[in-house]
């Protein structure tokens, strides 16, 4: 559905099948050849994802809201032949052909495939018209062999938030494994009894792979009704879907069910009956016990990477209490529950990576399994050790087997030799009444070389204004549940926090304007 216009799976296959044929037979794309994919949540999203797969093409996915360096980055460093994209970035595309491997541009527009769509699409110069291209193809892909262990399917780009981002390669094996491992045992009792009569939000951008598998994949592979949100931040929209079409799925992240929290004109009892999970970022405890309050449903948390397409921990028993069945276990909220089927996870000490560390240590959690990607473009194996995933992540294990995650490695604090974890300075300012967002960062101790000070950037809830006293306020909250050293040293409070675009809070960003700051200041070098 999308924009209320609905569409059958009869019509999509008759998309992506012309989209396959155009692209062999009228633009030369051969198997393994890459097409990159760079499209806000559409149906064009998802007919030039299958259509580019059926002509035996790489799809590498690309976020609309890149920066033309970075898109250029992406294009280049995919060797991408064709780019299918939205007409708005036309302009600064045709620009990279001659930098480029990049061939043919194909465009489309938000409004195609809508009610509102231009009866005829307009002509451009430079590119085709994706909607032209379908109307004038005739059906008949090509017939392939795909390995589909050896085959790579998608290319996703990752670490953008924390570096240089590196090509994650993930063959149609890891894809489609990685579909049913999700749900696991919680699909007998909940999906299977329902195919093809069910509904999923599609509030998490497709461009990212939470997003790409949760929705999207659940979605086709269980015959489900797909709820197309183009912009992940419209909560109008996602509250109006809600209630229409009472979907049993609602993937999302954090920072979607707060505003559905904050939103005034939203009834969240709307929600009965549906299963929201969140990933991509710690939902915080407080959030969670609110909208249990408010909703009657429990946000289950689960947890994945791209590296690993992306799901390896579920907490099965809290998604099928909020589907109604409840199987008399702990739920366990906080956790991100136990390994899907079928994935080993140990916790390795920190320093070598090489010992596993006792039951409720924290170590980094290192993963293998059927999802776990054939390694960063362009070079099988790259960025994995004996076919293990090091997940930059500290994380501990209880006696039951279930997983929390602690904090990233690269977002411990070091406060005079002590380790404070980030994530949970932010859960603990988020038990404080009038804090909306948080970030706990660490920033360098110009009066001790090597260690680090924990500054906290906060915004507010509607109805409270930065204040000394409020600043103070939340100190004293955090000096009665947290050790000494690990309170916020300082607070700033922000009107919006920087999002990346799954919508985490950017704690890189803040860091790096932070440490500007400092040498502005003359306190760093």
């Amino acid at each position: 559905v999308y924009f209320d216009r609905e569409y059958t799976y009869a019509q999509l296959k008759s998309f992506t099948d012309r989209l396959a044929t155009a692209l062999s037979k009228k633009m030369g794309i051969k198997k393994g050849d890459v097409v990159g994919v760079q499209l806000f949540n559409s149906p064009q999203f998802i007919i030039g994802v299958y259509g580019s797969l059926k002509a035996g093409a790489i799809v590498a996915l690309m976020s609309p809201l890149l920066p033309t360096p970075e898109l250029e980055y992406e294009i280049g460093t995919s060797g991408a032949r064709v780019v299918i994209t939205d007409e708005s970035r036309l302009e600064e595309i045709k620009a990279m052909k001659h930098r480029t491997k990049l061939e043919q541009i194909i465009v489309t527009s938000i409004k195609d495939f809508s009610p509102s769509e231009d009866p005829v699409p307009p002509k451009v110069e430079g590119a085709i018209q994706l909607r032209q291209l379908l109307s004038e193809t005739e059906a008949d892909p090509p017939k392939l062999e795909i390995d589909p262990v050896e085959d790579v399917a998608l290319l996703f780009f990752t670490g953008g938030s924390t570096g240089i981002p590196k090509g994650v390669m993930l063959t149609h094996y890891n894809l489609t494994t990685n579909i049913i491992q999700t749900f696991g045992p919680t699909a007998a009792g909940m999906l299977e009894p329902n195919k093809g009569n069910f509904s999923v939000m599609g509030c998490l951008p497709f461009f990212h792979i939470y997003g790409f598998t949760c929705a999207m994949n659940v979605a086709l592979y269980w015959a489900g009704c797909l709820l197309l949100v183009p912009d992940a931040r419209d909560t109008k929209m996602i509250y109006e879907l809600l209630v229409k079409y009472r979907p049993l799925l609602m993937p999302g992240v954090p920072t979607q069910f707060m505003r559905l929290l904050q939103e005034k004109n939203v009834d969240l009892s709307e929600l009965k009956g549906c299963v929201p999970y969140s990933g991509a970022a710690a939902l915080p405890p407080e959030v969670s016990k609110q909208f249990e309050e408010k909703a009657g449903v429990l946000v289950s948390e689960g947890y994945g990477l791209s590296e690993a397409s992306p799901v390896t921990h579920s907490n099965f028993v809290a998604i099928l209490k909020g589907a109604g069945i409840d199987l008399g276990l702990p739920v366990k909220l906080g956790s991100i529950g136990i390994p899907v089927p079928d994935t080993d996870v140990k916790i390795v000490d920190i320093e070598t990576g090489t010992k596993e560390v006792p039951v409720g240590e924290p170590g980094e959690m290192i993963i293998k399994g059927p999802q776990i990607m054939k390694g960063y473009w362009p070079t099988p194996g790259s960025g994995l050790r004996d076919g293990w995933l090091y997940t930059g992540d500290v994380a501990k294990m209880d006696e039951d087997g279930y997983f929390y995650i602690v904090d990233r490695t690269k977002d411990m604090i070091n406060v005079s030799g002590l380790k404070v974890y980030g994530r949970v300075v932010d859960d603990i300012l988020y038990e404080h009444p009038a804090v909306a967002k948080a970030a706990a960062v660490g920033i360098p101790d110009p009066e001790r070389p090597g260690s680090e000070r924990v500054k906290a950037f906060i915004e507010l809830k509607e109805g409270y204004e930065p204040s000394e006293e409020l600043k103070e306020d939340i100190l004293r909250h955090c000096r009665e549940r947290l050790p000494p050293y690990a309170v916020p040293k300082f607070i700033e409070f922000r009107k919006e926090l920087p999002l990346t675009v799954t919508e985490k809070v950017f704690k890189r960003k803040l860091r790096e304007e932070e440490i500007e700051k400092m040498k502005k200041a003359g306190l760093l070098k």
